[in-house]
């Protein structure tokens, strides 16, 4: 609880007007509420059924559908051009099953809407990943900043689209025919409008606000992951082997790989679980800020300090782990590689800690596993002849 609040950073107020889930300040019963909302919701579209009984649920239905587009496209590209950059690729595609989970909505690969949202994505990173010194030193906040006008700007059209998808939702809102997640938090808004007893409200401007945040988290985590994982295909082409006998052997090449698969994939759990670790491309959690005087390992922390999480750091600490720099997925493996060792997986920090810890972790877990899962048996990754790719981790 000492470390769960957020600080008052300059470039978080302009982030959904304030309002975001993720990076507000409060801590208190509307953040609570909120949370608990987007857990509900969460929970809720997991379990909302595919159109066909061949998908255990939607979110299968979008992925493995995606997925088999994606794998279409980069067949065309590689015959037509005989090499590729599969980033862009894989962008667009996350963002589709993200359309698809949020708004039910799945986008033509060359829609203009859908390459505008991921433009925009693309600018977003690049200024964020840049730093804003305001944050950090308030009399900037006073003086003109060209990146900070292009923040402002970026944050807003991205609340627009989120804002009209979701009125359209209020619009069309059926409470025996939830379609994605939008409507799931709509269901859920509403029971709590007719539960006497619920001490705090949620407004439709809140509801922009979760999808949001759900939206851009999803987003960029998962495409960040699918393209480490794929130049580590190309970089270690034995591990990519190994994977895909597996696949051969528990899955079989005549049916997609689903859900249920995951438990009989010990390598690739591990797989991504060694990549979650030796990458490492979420190196710093969101900042945190204590809530109150504190200490921590003897050294006195005061109230509304600022404090980051070194995720980097946990992953690659030699005391944790066994020759950290390098890449090997059998460490979360039992003796016979049968089973993942759990143990040793939930040391792994990729999706932050404590009350702020992602809300969206299952779903992106069950996300990248199954893309994963789908490409290995359906294709092979090489990097170009005479390339050599360097995965030595640095940060």
């Amino acid at each position: 609880d000492e470390f769960a609040g957020r600080p008052d950073l300059y470039s978080f107020r302009y982030i959904n007007d304030g309002k975001s889930l993720s990076f507000s300040t409060d801590q208190a019963g509307i953040w609570r509420a909120r949370r608990k909302l987007a857990y509900s919701a969460l929970r809720s579209f997991s379990n909302l059924e595919g159109t066909t009984p061949e998908y255990s649920c939607a979110l299968e239905e979008h992925i493995s559908k995606e997925a088999e587009y994606l794998i279409k496209e980069l067949n065309t590209v590689m015959k037509t051009k005989g090499s590729f950059d599969p980033f862009r690729y894989v962008v667009v595609s996350v963002a589709n099953v993200i359309c698809g989970t949020c708004f039910g909505r799945r986008y033509d690969h060359h829609d203009d809407e859908l390459v505008s949202l991921v433009n925009l994505s693309d600018d977003f990173v690049k200024v964020v990943g840049s730093g804003n010194p305001a944050d950090f030193i308030p009399l900037l906040q006073y003086l003109p900043s060209t990146k900070m006008k292009k923040f402002v700007s970026l944050n807003a059209r991205f609340s627009k689209f989120v804002q009209k998808l979701v009125t359209e939702h209020y619009a069309t809102f059926d409470k025996d025919n939830i379609r994605d997640i939008t409507d799931s938090l709509i269901d859920h808004c509403e029971d709590r409008k007719l539960d006497e007893n619920a001490n705090i409200q949620m407004s439709d401007e809140k509801i922009v606000g979760i999808v949001n945040d759900l939206f851009g988290a999803g987003f960029d985590i998962i495409s960040t992951a699918l393209s480490w994982s794929l130049m580590y295909f190309c970089g270690l082409p034995r591990d990519q082997n190994r994977l895909f006998e597996e696949m051969k052997e528990k899955v079989g090449l005549d049916r997609m790989p689903v859900f249920s698969d995951r438990n009989n994939l010990p390598l690739l759990e591990a797989y991504i679980l060694e990549l979650f670790r030796h990458s490492s491309y979420l190196p710093f959690t969101i900042p945190h800020c204590t809530t109150k005087d504190t200490s921590l390992n003897g050294y006195f922390i005061p109230k509304d300090t600022c404090v980051f999480i070194n995720q980097w750091q946990i992953n690659h600490d030699p005391e944790l782990w066994e020759d950290p720099f390098s890449f090997k997925p059998g460490r979360f493996l039992n003796a016979d590689g049968t089973e993942v060792n759990k143990v040793e997986g939930e040391k792994v920090m990729t999706f932050g800690l404590g009350k702020r810890r992602c809300i969206g972790e299952v779903i992106a877990r069950n996300e990248l596993f199954l893309f994963l899962a789908i490409l290995i048996q359906k294709l092979n990754f090489q990097a170009l002849p005479g390339d050599q790719l360097d995965l030595t981790p640095e940060y």
